[in-house]
């Protein structure tokens, strides 16, 4: 996914978009990609409690401690009060605490919480992702009790750098079908390896000057137990070819709804969908991640949109489309 796209290849192509390997490996108990006890694809070796009032695999990813977050939550006056409504409506997570409150703790842990590079869809600023001890506190409130606190700033990175990774691939599915379809397509038929390029650079073929306005997060939810449809159907590829298609299904699932920039000052809400997927580690024991990124399809343009990528890039690759391009600049 951009200039983070790996060169590690996986034995089967089910997620497109790689991380490349990173300092930090997450251990056993995190809850990154260990969502929850139920889950057939992960199998977890923590001793966990009941926690009935947390999701099960919610990302302890959190807006800032804000009086507007603290109080954008609809707050229960009695104990019939629905589970949801104690749960921030940004990120569907309670509110996390920032301090030391366990006995399991074995150590202190760093209060400071990272800026992400991620524009909050109220205009107020980045999102911010949890400090250590949140981490700690929320891997506690879903009944990991046996995380070693030394690996956690580890964790916290790992988790961190994945979701920069996931917010740069929808950076570039807005710069491309942020200002229509007819513009994607321009975009589109220059297939992957030219897109990376001017998606690095941060310019437009066609008009070079003019400026797209960010995207921003709206809101986004965890959904680690429910495969979408696309990560199902491989599911279903891998049995009935394994050894074409053969491969774990993803360790995560996210849905990140973003605000669209029309021009003229309009915006629309688009839902993206997250896969991660964890590929063979390295050989000195690094661990590789895959993100499939994708906007849902909640409708006809999504899925044009979806469409026109793919098979831009297919056109592309058929077509000789780098060779072609490669003699047209030799003239």
């Amino acid at each position: 996914m951009g200039w983070f796209w790996a060169d590690a290849t996986l034995a089967a192509p089910v997620a497109p978009h790689p991380l490349p390997r990173g300092d930090a490996s997450p251990p056993p108990g995190c809850p990154m990609h260990k969502p929850s006890s139920t889950s057939k694809s992960i199998s977890s070796t923590s001793t966990l409690l009941a926690a009935p009032t947390i999701p099960q695999g919610s990302c302890p990813y959190i807006p800032p401690d804000s009086a507007t977050s603290r109080t954008s939550a609809p707050q229960p006056t009695n104990s019939t009060a629905s589970t949801l409504s104690k749960f921030n409506p940004l990120n569907y997570m309670p509110s996390l605490s920032n301090k030391r409150e366990s006995s399991h703790q074995s150590a202190d842990l760093p209060l400071s919480r990272e800026r992400s590079s991620i524009p909050k869809g109220d205009g107020t600023g980045n999102w911010e992702y949890p400090s250590p001890q949140q981490m700690y506190n929320a891997m506690l409130r879903k009944g990991y009790t046996d995380t070693d606190t030394s690996a956690v700033e580890s964790m916290v990175a790992v988790h961190n750098f994945l979701n920069e990774g996931a917010w740069a691939e929808i950076a570039e599915w807005e710069r491309r079908f942020g200002r229509g379809l007819s513009r994607g397509w321009r975009a589109c038929k220059r297939g992957e390896a030219g897109t990376v390029f001017d998606a690095s650079t941060g310019v437009d073929w066609d008009e070079r000057r003019e400026q797209m306005e960010e995207p921003r997060l709206v809101r986004f939810m965890g959904r680690p137990g429910e495969l979408t449809p696309k990560a199902r159907m491989l599911q279903v590829l891998a049995w009935a070819y394994p050894d074409k298609f053969g491969t774990q299904p993803p360790f995560d699932r996210h849905d990140w709804f973003v605000q669209r920039r029309l021009p003229g000052g309009q915006t629309r809400e688009v839902r993206y969908v997250i896969d991660y997927y964890e590929g063979p580690p390295e050989p000195t024991g690094e661990p590789v991640f895959f993100l499939d990124v994708r906007p849902a399809v909640d409708g006809p343009t999504a899925a044009l949109e979806r469409t026109m990528r793919w098979g831009g890039d297919v056109w592309y690759r058929a077509s000789g489309g780098s060779v072609r391009e490669q003699s047209t600049e030799s003239r």
